[in-house]
């Protein structure tokens, strides 16, 4: 295979940076295709933990090219703390290495005062970053964003952001009572950003549509996970983008026809940040453990994360939805003190049973767990590299996942290092 996406099949959090950082040995190159800095990927690499919020974590393989395509939403300020930090850890020599589209929307000062203001007034809180995501995807619809193409021409950029100062500090002003911004202080904070991304800009459609017919491997990479879709996640409790796989071809600007294959990233586990429904979800003293083992902590905003046994329905309708060729089983680890681990096979929503995640927010909200109980393993599974190095208990685990959901899991990461896993099967060697 020469194009695969990777996507998380859960709530996001699934362990997507070690996956694409393991599969950018095989690749070529690699496309970050939506979402925000609100995203974060850690990596541990060569003994040293990296965290990345917008670059793609194959950045840290030296014959890899890494791009930002527009359907991400780019805050520089960001961009350029992440190119400083990859600079100084050595893995940046070259700044032909990371590209960035001309068409990426940027996330504006006035999208995070505005993101902020909003959850704290909000009677019902989403749980948002405050990191102005879903108010620069508004622009972006309401097409009165400003792209990358639009900060390189000074004068382009600076019509386009006090027009927009019109509306934003009214709301700003007049709705959420804060102070106005000033339209002369975002044209100078935003300056040093141009000579950054002029380094970096390139028409990606074109570079990648060259590379497509050069037979070049490239991997997609998603952020989030599917049931943060703004489409078919937990709506309204979701981010501000299609997460799922399709929108690999929209937000990089290629055909759906070279796509080969879609990788799922899911944890042997269910973990959530955020509001919204979490059948799952465990309250006590096994939810407290399962998140130190996990360090289930947000990689963005340290926040801990919600934890729960593995939802079968959830990662079930996932696979349907992203048309997932294989799976990537994260975590495995974390799991292995417990006597026995319950996976959750169906939902009981008031007098009725179903395998099905309700489309109704409500439905959802109540819906109860129906667990089948399997053995655990009371033995450590960290660090092993071949399956035959696991007890024959988590062996049978993994297989159990395997024929619930309907997809093959290829892959099992047994620790957060690259060589903590089992490779079953690379995409990139069909």
């Amino acid at each position: 295979m020469r194009n695969v996406v990777a996507v998380g099949v859960q709530w996001g959090d699934e362990g997507k940076g070690k996956i694409v950082d393991i599969l950018s040995a095989s690749a070529d190159i690699i496309v970050r295709f939506q979402g925000g800095a609100n995203a974060g990927h850690t990596i541990v690499a060569e003994g040293r933990k990296v965290i990345l919020h917008l670059i793609p974590s194959g950045i840290l393989h030296e014959n890899t090219r890494c791009i930002i395509a527009n359907g991400v939403v780019l805050d520089p300020e960001v961009l350029e703390q992440e190119i400083k930090e990859l600079k100084n850890l050595g893995f940046l020599k070259d700044d032909k290495k990371l590209m960035v589209s001309a068409l990426t929307h940027l996330i504006m000062p006035y999208h995070k005062k505005l993101d902020s203001l909003r959850e704290g007034a909000a009677q019902k809180k989403i749980g948002t970053t405050g990191r102005g995501i879903g108010p620069a995807y508004e622009d972006r619809a309401a097409r009165t964003g400003i792209r990358v193409i639009d900060l390189l021409d000074r004068k382009t950029f600076s019509e386009k952001v006090k027009e927009n100062l019109k509306v934003k500090n009214f709301l700003i002003g007049r709705l959420y009572k804060d102070r106005p911004m000033k339209h002369r202080e975002i044209v100078a904070a935003y300056a040093p950003y141009r000579t950054l991304l002029k380094k970096h800009v390139a028409d990606v459609p074109s570079f990648l549509a060259k590379c497509i017919k050069e037979e070049k491997k490239i991997l997609f990479e998603g952020a989030q996970g599917t049931y943060l879709d703004v489409d078919h996640g937990t709506y309204p409790y979701v981010t501000s983008s299609n997460t799922l796989s399709g929108n690999a071809c929209c937000g990089s600007g290629v055909s759906p026809r070279v796509i080969e294959h879609v990788l799922g990233i899911c944890k042997a586990y269910t973990t959530r940040v955020g509001e919204g429904p979490f059948p799952t979800e465990l309250s006590g003293e096994i939810g407290e453990i399962m998140r130190e083992r996990g360090g289930e902590y947000g990689a963005t905003t340290g926040r801990p994360r919600r934890c729960g046994w593995f939802d079968v329905p959830l990662v079930k309708r996932a696979v349907m939805l992203n048309g997932i060729d294989s799976l990537a089983l994260m975590k495995l680890d974390v799991l292995d003190d417990f006597e026995t681990i319950p996976i959750c096979v169906k939902y009981r929503i008031g007098n009725k049973v179903s395998s099905e995640v309700p489309v109704s927010l409500a439905a959802f909200t109540a819906a109860e767990p129906v667990y089948e109980e399997m053995p655990g393993w009371k033995m450590s599974t960290k660090g092993a590299r071949e399956i035959h190095q696991l007890p024959p208990q988590a062996i049978a685990y993994v297989r159990r996942l395997e024929e619930l959901v309907g997809a093959r899991i290829a892959i099992i990461s047994t620790g957060p290092e690259r060589d903590s896993t089992i490779v079953l099967q690379n995409p990139f060697d069909l």
